[in-house]
């Protein structure tokens, strides 16, 4: 406590020197603790956004069937007998003209089925999807999205009229209600769509065919992701005479998992770059500490004089260098906390929340801790061993 008192009694007689000599501790703990919150932020918003986007659902692409295609029945199969997988929507697309009196232009034209929709958490805003019937009956229909009804048709209430698509007369038996939070109005955004059935549209291509490459599959109720995909790629395997080259199989979970993979590596990145200005810091704490004890050289003597051991002035110097690290951590802490609540104020429309990591609070503190005993025991180590005759000689 004693050493703890004169600390304290040091830095507050040379305020101007102190503060400056604490601001690369000050400047380092800020970057540390703002860097990787503002990542750690904007990372969990990206994840949060991805699984909004994406529904937990497994893709499957198949490049080679080995001449054991997957057809509407296989997926059919699977559906009833595999008590692991949930829904399975096959989907095939390709691009076409689409026509409606005068109008016409480039649409994406998506052939799918009943399980598509709720699998990728579509809305309509009037009509009905694609059903078995349609399927089965190679129905000219479609559902189209907003942007197609309003740029062909020229309003979206138009259940019921027709539509030409590559010369083929579709009834129009549903409008998809625009969704902003919605990963295929996302990307489309801008872009005419159609939905027709998967058998419809084997009709209108030239390069879809009856052998289904892509299809999603969602975990069984009771499931998870984790056992649906391994089901799968066990299905795969058998069929595929255990080629895993010939299939490939992704979801939203692998996609969180690399992005978590990347922030680590931006967040120890940044942490590294940080903690060099934190060493920096220590090496002007251990400058000016030097400084210190040539200037109290005579006070040293006397001490040493009147009895201090070498371990009582080593402790005094030590605790000093210590104090000034972590009166510096405690500013940068609450600077940074100060500023990412102005960041928060200025990015609030974005729904993006930044706070302090106390993770990264507590590793800031230990590094300012270990900098200070670190860069703080030269100087202290060398007023400890200076012999009191000669403290005392050069303080005369």
């Amino acid at each position: 406590m004693q050493a703890f008192t004169m600390a304290l009694r040091s830095i507050s007689s040379n305020k101007m020197r102190s503060v400056l000599t604490m601001l690369g501790i000050i400047i380092g703990v800020m970057a540390l603790v703002v860097l990787v919150s503002l990542v750690n932020g904007a990372a969990g918003q990206v994840t949060d956004t991805i699984s909004d986007l994406g529904n937990s659902l497994i893709t499957a692409t198949i490049s080679d069937d080995k001449g054991s295609p997957i057809t509407l029945d296989t997926i059919a199969q699977w559906e009833k007998e595999e008590a692991e997988l949930g829904q399975i929507a096959p989907y095939a697309t390709d691009s076409f003209i689409g026509r409606h009196g005068g109008e016409y232009g480039s649409m994406t034209v998506y052939g799918a089925t009943g399980s598509y929709y709720s699998l990728q958490n579509l809305q309509l805003s009037m009509g009905r999807w694609i059903n078995s019937a349609d399927v089965e009956n190679n129905s000219y229909v479609c559902v189209i999205n907003e942007t197609a009804a309003e740029e062909l048709i020229g309003y979206t209430d138009c259940v019921g009229q027709t539509l030409s698509i590559n010369d083929v007369e579709h009834t129009v038996i549903g409008v998809l209600q625009a969704d902003e939070d919605s990963l295929t109005s996302v990307l489309t955004s801008g872009t005419m769509m159609a939905y027709v059935p998967y058998t419809t549209l084997v009709r209108l291509s030239d390069t879809v065919t009856q052998d289904i490459t892509s299809f999603y599959v969602s975990a069984a109720q009771g499931s998870t992701l984790d056992i649906a995909e391994a089901a799968l790629e066990t299905l795969l395997n058998e069929r595929f005479e255990e080629d895993e080259d010939a299939y490939s199989l992704s979801s939203s979970q692998m996609l969180e998992e690399a992005m978590s993979t990347v922030t680590s590596s931006l967040s120890i990145l940044l942490g590294g770059i940080a903690a060099v200005s934190l060493v920096v810091g220590g090496i002007g704490i251990m400058n000016i500490m030097l400084v210190t004890v040539t200037e109290r050289t005579r006070e040293i003597g006397i001490r040493k004089a009147i009895g201090a051991s070498r371990g009582t002035i080593l402790t005094q110097f030590l605790m000093e260098a210590v104090v000034l690290c972590m009166m510096g951590c405690a500013l940068g802490i609450f600077l940074s906390w100060a500023i990412l609540q102005l960041v928060n104020t200025i990015v609030v429309s974005t729904g993006i929340s930044f706070s302090l990591d106390g993770g990264v609070v507590a590793i800031a503190v230990a590094f300012c801790f270990i900098i200070g005993v670190v860069f703080g025991l030269y100087p202290a180590n060398k007023a400890a061993k200076m012999k009191p005759i000669d403290a005392l000689h050069y303080g005369g």
